[in-house]
């Protein structure tokens, strides 16, 4: 049997298993993240996308990887800290996973198999965007260069807004 989106699971940044199936009738947004990157001021528009659109069902989910350039060197504490203070994030923060190679997290795996990038399915660079539709099919992968605010027209329409 084909593995679904809401068959999934992922551990929150306290260590705590999170279902994917939480989140059914919901549009999810996944995106791999990073402290310590050019693309991390993405994190100010992430949260604006989940503070307008959260009570109409929008989730963003952000999985913090430090596959690329070692851009997300610390530990929980230091990422939620971050996040925090620094863009005010009050979106789920998953445990820390790798998006490529032997360790890729299932999510990663399933939505990279679901939606190929560019020149491949492999994952980047850190911000790459995966959108997940109210019935958890993956509807659309976006680039690191894609800013959040460039998503919003997807995730009205998803909404039904």
């Amino acid at each position: 049997m084909d593995t679904a989106f809401y068959d999934l699971e992922a551990k929150s940044l306290q260590g705590k298993p999170v279902k994917m199936d939480n989140y059914k009738g919901k549009v999810v947004l996944v995106v791999n993240t990073a402290s310590k990157c050019g693309l991390t001021p993405q994190y100010e528009g992430l949260e604006k996308l989940y503070t307008k659109y959260k009570d109409d069902g929008l989730v963003v989910l952000g999985f913090p990887c430090n596959q690329f350039g070692a851009q997300e060197p610390g530990g929980a504490n230091d990422i939620q800290e971050f996040c925090q203070v620094n863009y005010g994030v009050s979106f789920p923060i998953m445990e820390k996973i790798d998006v490529n190679g032997t360790n890729t997290h299932p999510v990663f795996k399933y939505l990279k198999s679901k939606l190929g990038g560019f020149l491949g399915s492999g994952i980047k660079w850190n911000f790459t965007k995966f959108v997940i539709d109210k019935n958890g099919k993956p509807v659309e992968r976006f680039s690191p260069i894609t800013k959040p605010e460039a998503i919003e027209p997807m995730i009205k329409k998803l909404l039904g807004k």
